[in-house]
């Protein structure tokens, strides 16, 4: 909420009718990018298939 609020200056009423993706999409062309995590390796993603199978 500090980072829409706050950072981005929107209104609560717009704050809370946004979308996990137009937040990210707001919230990176205000701050840019920051740090970019790498993907997973193969071996992490068979873990973690494997931890969390599809039902």
């Amino acid at each position: 909420m500090a980072a829409g609020l706050g950072v981005l200056g929107l209104a609560p009423h717009v704050f809370w009718t946004m979308t996990p993706r137009e937040f990210d999409a707001a919230l990176r062309g205000r701050i840019g990018n920051g740090v970019q995590m790498p993907a997973p390796s193969r071996a992490d993603l068979a873990a973690l298939m494997q931890q969390f199978p599809d039902a």
